[in-house]
């Protein structure tokens, strides 16, 4: 059964892949190791800058850590269609872990992560289903509210890049 092509579905829910970004130290956005793909974290950033900033339940609405764990998402996409050239050839998401920064009394990271899990649900169906862990944390680089890593299963039949990882 010929699965849709996943840039279409994100389009017809309204959403679009944004341009991978260059890693901020020394790492690799996503690195494949035989039919796994480990990104790395990635923010909330559109066009080199964060989208908003700031600890959630303090800087940030719950909503708008919820938009931002979705963009997450698209740059996590990013980085791995720069790695092995589709997205086609993704067979699961196995794993993601969400990072958010919190105020001291803010206890609602797993609904700021549920932005990236629903994304995942909408766009792959039952592919798109996942273990994670939703986790609190004081800060996050750049002050972005949250940052989502992701471990991904690709079709072993996929050969068009062969690079092990992305720079």
């Amino acid at each position: 059964m010929m699965m849709p092509c996943i840039e279409d579905t994100l389009a017809a829910l309204g959403f679009s892949l944004p341009k991978a970004r260059k890693p901020i130290a020394e790492y690799v956005p996503a690195k494949r190791i035989g039919d796994m793909i480990y990104v790395s974290g990635q923010g909330p950033i559109r066009d080199g800058r964060p989208t908003c900033a700031g600890r959630v339940g303090k800087d940030v609405a719950v909503e708008q850590a919820y938009e931002a764990a979705q963009l997450c998402v698209l740059n996590g996409l990013a980085a791995i269609k720069q790695l092995v050239g589709s997205l086609d050839c993704v067979s699961q998401i196995i794993s993601i872990r969400g990072f958010v920064s919190s105020a001291d009394e803010f206890h609602d990271q797993p609904q700021v992560v549920n932005g990236a899990s629903n994304l995942f649900v909408r766009v792959l169906g039952d592919r798109g289903r996942h273990a994670r862990a939703a986790l609190g944390t004081s800060v996050l680089p750049e002050s972005i509210p949250v940052e989502v890593e992701m471990i991904v299963s690709i079709e072993p039949t996929q050969t068009q890049n062969t690079q092990s990882d992305s720079s």
